[in-house]
């Protein structure tokens, strides 16, 4: 089967949604596809086997000026015009000219003849799903890939909210789901969810489990991380819907109840954090915490593999059909996991409903619980902590991405 790609990024160091979409290009390569990668990082960027084709912005047409005029303007009245516009057109003048310019470098792709179009997107963004709603002629290859729910209206609590131009959003995702011949999805609760609003998912969809990557090739381990003491890693942007409060509580009482710990024990919270400074700031100095902003890639796989725990968290919420980017590196890490979030979540369905190191994200108690038995566990044999889940493993590989995709004749 030949692919090819249609990335908005490749960039690892942009978002969480690229390093995911880089992990996926590549275990399609390792699955035996064939490949090429169009992208809109506008940089040149390389990967290892794959050949790749950076889109170029068009800088010379109206929407480009009329978007820049914009941001002139706004820049100095100080005025949100973008906003007004948007509720108008459903979107900035720069994603429109930006899906343009991705359609264009689709259509100029004359010699690959592809037998799939995989569309990649990050964040809120879904620039090339727009541009191939500009290519009928080539929707009949189109898989569409739904990373999570849009528009924001459809999102569970507590992420939803309404937007000025949520018609508009509404109708671009409707069309998506109508005209791609195939859409794939990370989670089996996030193909679920969107199906309950858009009916043309249900029949077409497969579910493509974020991938793990590739090896952590830097060794070095940043200085403020010990290796052996009793570490707690939280990995990734706390959102201003992903509150540690409850997280750093639950520490705090083990740290209480087990006084010896205080000399082995550390939480560390990498990543962006600043809606929840006034939470963190406190714990700046204290000696069982190290907080940090973002890191590069590269160091923080090698503190996932060398943490004693990873920690997933997520928000407080009756529902998460996300599947985590980072879940396929804690997976890979092969270190027991602090799952903290919904009952029903994706995280949760896969680890397992026995699964013995889970607890609702605002579960002190549950949360103190469970880092006193895997500290516990620490003192009598570090080296027995382990995930030891070949089953997620084979799950987030190109193993299962192989079979899934050699399915889709079957939809």
């Amino acid at each position: 089967m030949k692919i090819l790609v249609v990335s908005e990024s490749i960039n690892v160091e942009d978002s969480s949604g690229s390093k995911v979409n880089v992990a996926l290009i590549a275990n399609l390569y390792k699955a035996g596809f064939e490949l090429k990668v169009l992208h809109y990082t506008h940089k040149k960027i390389d990967l290892e086997n794959i050949e790749t084709v950076m889109i170029r912005e068009n800088r010379r047409s109206f929407l480009f000026f009329l978007s820049r005029f914009v941001n002139f303007i706004q820049e100095k009245t100080n005025t949100i015009i973008n906003r007004r516009i948007e509720g108008v057109l459903g979107f900035s003048l720069t994603h429109f000219n930006d899906t343009k310019s991705i359609a264009k470098g689709i259509r100029n792709e004359k010699d690959f003849n592809p037998d799939v179009i995989l569309t990649l997107s990050k964040g809120a963004s879904f620039r090339p799903h727009r541009a191939m709603l500009q290519l009928p002629e080539l929707q009949s290859k189109w898989m569409g890939y739904i990373h999570d729910p849009y528009p924001f209206h459809f999102y569970p609590r507590p992420f939803n909210f309404v937007e000025k131009s949520y018609r508009h959003k509404e109708k671009f995702t409707r069309q998506i789901t109508e005209k791609a011949q195939y859409l794939a999805f990370p989670s089996l609760l996030l193909k679920e969810w969107m199906q309950s609003y858009f009916p043309d998912v249900k029949g077409k969809s497969i579910v493509i489990p974020h991938q793990i990557g590739a090896p952590v090739e830097n060794n070095t381990l940043p200085d403020f991380f010990r290796p052996d003491g009793f570490s707690l890693l939280h990995a990734g942007n706390l959102l201003q819907q992903r509150t540690p409060q409850f997280l750093i509580n639950g520490f705090l009482k083990f740290l209480d109840n087990n006084p010896e710990a205080k000399n082995d024990a550390k939480l560390y919270l990498i990543g962006p954090n600043g809606y929840h400074a006034n939470i963190l700031d406190p714990f700046s100095n204290h000696a069982n915490f190290i907080i940090r902003d973002k890191m590069p890639y590269d160091l923080v796989q090698g503190l996932e593999k060398n943490a004693v725990v990873n920690i997933i968290l997520e928000s407080v919420s009756e529902i998460s059909p996300f599947l985590p980017g980072k879940f396929p590196n804690c997976v890979v890490a092969d270190k027991p996991i602090i799952a903290l979030g919904p009952y029903y979540s994706e995280t949760r369905r896969l680890l397992g409903k026995e699964y013995r190191y889970w607890a609702e994200a605002n579960d002190e108690a549950g949360i103190e619980r469970i880092i006193t038995s895997l500290y516990e566990l620490w003192k009598a044999n570090p080296a027995a902590l382990a995930l030891n889940r070949p089953d997620l493993n084979d799950y987030t590989s190109e193993v299962n991405l192989k079979k899934v995709l050699n399915t889709m004749e079957l939809l």
